[in-house]
């Protein structure tokens, strides 16, 4: 990937977690670009809502220290 496409894939992602903040999703900045990536590949976005939804009735709310490798 060039400079030029870099820059704005990330212009992109900032404007969509200002978006996804202003929405009160609670997704995270990463969780956000892989969300997107999977929709970039072609996966239905309204299956990837059901998913996230569902995965948040069944685990709850989780930290960053949820997210963290165990040593």
């Amino acid at each position: 990937m060039d400079a030029n496409a870099a820059k704005t894939a990330r212009e992109s992602l900032d404007i969509a977690f200002q978006m996804s903040n202003i929405l009160d999703t609670g997704l995270d900045r990463h969780t956000l670009s892989i969300l997107i990536a999977l929709c970039d590949l072609g996966l239905n976005s309204e299956a990837l809502a059901a998913v996230v939804k569902e995965l948040r009735k069944n685990l709850g709310p989780l930290t960053p220290q949820d997210a963290a490798p165990v040593p």
